[in-house]
Parts: structure tokens; C-alpha cells; sequence
């Protein structure tokens, strides 16, 4: 492994995540906002905690109560008058029905003085639940859809159909009281109706949509599931204000700047990667492979989040694929690295942020009998990676703005 690389991915990476923190996005969302009447607040997704947390500093007294629903590890501690909830994510469980309802009894019953503070992030799809079919269903059905490789807009497209709370059904049952929404974007060009389904915002989507989806990947439906499919979600809400304030092209701009303080000219190739964990990973290794030669210590940016079509039972994730994938074709570089990162510092069902590979990971594998075409088709990324020094590890971040890699070419002389 080459050891100043792999400690420049580490450090870009950890100051990328440092700069989406969400405090600043809840103080700048808050300085816009008249809050009227009571005061409620309802926190969703994988950076819930530290968004609410800011929120109850900047806020104090003025919130009344709250109710806060995150994954399993990313509450740090007690908020004042705060309900906390840690869930099941990527499918929900039974706290995450639990957080949901606890929010809903909150929001009962107010009048249109009232305010509810609503802080959403990634995540809230399956963090923020209440299903209009039974709970065994809506995981199997949410496990089909990570099975068969659909992007986050078809997931929630079908998910907000079966759900009391997505597709601005949340907003519904907040009225007549005013929502305001401060939303962390974890998707592509940061559609308001998609990040975490959408649950305070209008839905655009119809029920041909979600029923071309059934088709396109054969899902397989209940009776109920399908009838609910057909029934059209809120087309306008007049008592909700949304304001984005954290994204993935920010992400992409802190980790461009990381790179630069280290001596790297960088390139932000796109905020919109939408592909193929796979096909990142080749891609990016066929960039350094035109660089590799240059008299100049590039980096090459790219933000947006990949997917994996399952077609194995290993252990991985769809950032520790894009490197792994991109092991064979920089092999042998000595002054190449590729790596990708979750922001929320989790990638899939695992403990790690993502993956790190560099000229030397391809060689490393073979030498112990491994082949990389045997671990992509059994997604095992994990285990392969785990062998070379290769999983990057951050813990939970308290945020989720997507998805970044990196290619990285250091110049010879450096």
C-alpha cells in the first residue's frame, strides 16, 4: 500500500465530512424563519440528532417538545424535552413505526399559530415509517428494491405509495399548523419530494410511475400494495416552507479544497454520478491511467451515489465496490489511488465509511488467492478490502450529504 496516499484519502476524507456538518445548515435555515405559536419539533433521518441538537441550542425554551428519529448509533446523548429514537435502516423496524408514531401524536391537535419544526436528512425513508401495509411486507418489499439495483427515486417513488407519512402526507397531518423544513439533500440535484420520500413536500410522481417500476424490476406486490399504488399522493401543500441548505455539491467542493491544500490541482468531474458502483470504479481507474504519466499531482472529484445489483451474499457496500472495482486497472501505478466515502460514515450493511485501493491492492489480492471478479459477483468488497488495509472508517458523522470518490495522482517528483 502507498502509505502517503492512503494518509491523503484519510485526510481529505475527514475534512470533506467536517465541512457538511449539519449545525451550520439549522443556524442558516433558522435565521430565515419566523416561528409563530407553539413550537415542535420532529428530526428524521441519519444526521437527525445533530441537526436537532443545533436546533435546541439556537432555539432553547422556544421548542417545546421534540421527537428524533435516527439510525442505530448516531444518537450521542439526550436532548432536553427530546423523545430519541434510534432505528433500523436500510429497512425500517419496529422503532422506526415507534419514532414515527411518537411524532405523530406530537403534532396532533395544533392550530394554525402553531409551528413544527421539521429537520430531515438521508435516511428518513426508512428512519421515518408508518405503513399502510403490514411491516413484514414493506421490509420485503424495500428489500427487493436494494436487491435489484433501482435508484433512490424509484425506491421512494414506490416506498411514499405505502406509507402514511411520505409523498407530504406528514405535512397533511401536521395542518393546520405551518411546517418548516430544513433538509440535508442525500440526492442528485436535491429534489425536495425525494429526500426521504418526501414527507412535507408535494409529489410529483404519479401512480403510472410507480407501477412502470413494478414491471421494470417484477416486484412482487400483495393485492393491497398494489391497490395502494394507484391511489395518488398530495399534488400541493399550502402550509409547509422548504429550505435546503446541505448537499452532496458541497461535499464535493470541501473534499476538492481538502485536496488542494495537499498539493493537488482538483477536478470536480460531477455532483450527479448516477451509475454502476462498478462502472465508477473503471471509470476513475481509466482516468488516472491518462494522468498517470503527467508531471502533476491531480485529484478528480466525483459526487452523487452509485448502486450495486446484489448477485451474491458477501458483505460490502456500493463505496468499498468503487474502489474495489477500480483495483484491477490502476494495478501496478505507483502513484495512484482511487477511493469513495459515505458521508454519513456507514457504506450498506456495514461498519465503514468506504473503500481505499491503490496500485499495489490488485497485486496484494492475488498474492493471497483472491480473485476481484469472484468478490464484485459476491459482493464482498468488505472482506477483500479488509484484507489490503483498505476499509476507510470514520464512525457515524452526524451527517448525510451522499457519496464522494476520488482519483488521485501524485507526480513523481512530489
Amino acid at each position: 500500500m502507498n502509505d502517503l496516499l492512503r494518509r491523503h484519502a484519510d485526510i481529505i476524507t475527514r475534512e470533506a465530512i467536517a465541512a457538511v456538518q449539519p449545525d451550520a445548515a439549522v443556524r442558516r435555515a433558522l435565521e430565515k424563519m419566523e416561528l409563530s405559536g407553539r413550537v415542535l419539533l420532529v428530526a428524521a433521518g441519519k444526521a437527525a440528532w445533530r441537526m436537532a441538537k443545533a436546533a435546541s441550542d439556537l432555539l432553547g425554551e422556544r421548542v417545546e417538545a421534540g421527537v428524533v428519529v435516527t439510525k442505530y448509533g448516531h444518537a450521542m446523548g439526550e436532548i432536553a424535552n427530546f423523545k430519541i429514537f434510534e432505528a433500523g435502516h436500510p429497512v425500517p423496524d419496529e422503532n422506526s413505526f415507534r419514532g414515527t408514531c411518537a411524532a405523530l401524536e406530537l403534532v396532533k391537535g395544533l392550530s394554525a399559530e402553531d409551528t413544527v419544526l421539521f429537520l430531515l436528512s438521508g435516511g428518513g425513508s426508512a428512519l421515518f415509517e408508518e405503513p399502510l401495509i403490514p411491516a413484514n411486507e414493506l421490509r420485503n418489499i424495500t428489500g427487493q428494491l436494494l436487491a435489484c439495483g433501482a435508484n433512490i427515486v424509484e425506491m421512494n417513488t414506490i416506498r411514499k405509495r405505502l406509507s402514511a407519512v411520505k409523498g407530504g402526507r406528514f405535512a397533511l397531518l401536521c395542518a393546520p399548523a405551518k411546517v418548516e423544513a430544513v433538509i440535508l439533500s442525500d440526492i442528485l440535484g436535491d429534489p425536495p419530494d425525494m429526500i426521504a420520500s418526501g414527507p412535507a413536500c408535494p409529489d410529483p410522481s404519479t401512480a403510472d410511475d410507480a407501477k412502470r417500476i413494478v414491471k421494470k424490476y417484477s416486484l412482487a406486490l400483495s393485492d393491497e400494495a398494489l391497490r395502494l399504488l394507484d391511489e395518488e399522493t398530495p399534488k400541493e401543500l399550502t402550509n409547509v416552507q422548504t429550505h435546503i441548505n446541505g448537499s452532496v455539491r458541497e461535499l464535493c467542493l470541501a473534499a476538492a479544497n481538502a485536496a488542494g491544500k495537499l498539493g493537488y490541482t482538483p477536478f470536480i468531474l460531477t455532483d450527479m454520478l448516477c451509475c454502476r458502483a462498478r462502472e465508477a470504479g473503471s471509470f476513475l481507474a481509466s482516468i488516472v491511467k491518462t494522468h498517470a504519466s503527467d508531471d502533476a499531482s491531480l485529484a478528480f472529484i466525483a459526487g452523487g451515489e452509485t448502486v450495486v445489483k446484489l448477485t451474491g451474499k458477501g458483505r460490502g457496500g456500493r463505496n468499498q465496490e468503487v474502489a474495489l472495482a477500480a483495483a484491477p486497472g490502476i494495478a501496478g501505478l505507483k502513484n495512484a489511488a482511487v477511493f469513495s466515502v459515505g458521508s454519513d460514515g456507514t457504506d450498506g450493511p456495514t461498519d465503514v465509511a468506504g473503500g481505499y485501493a491503490d496500485g499495489d491492492t490488485a497485486a496484494e489480492l492475488e498474492r493471497l488467492g483472491i480473485s476481484i471478479d469472484a468478490v464484485l459477483e459476491n459482493n464482498d468488497s468488505y472482506n477483500a478490502l479488509e484484507k489490503t488495509g483498505g476499509l476507510i472508517i470514520t464512525g457515524p458523522t452526524g451527517t448525510n450529504v451522499n457519496d464522494f470518490a476520488a482519483a488521485l495522482v501524485r507526480a513523481d517528483r512530489d
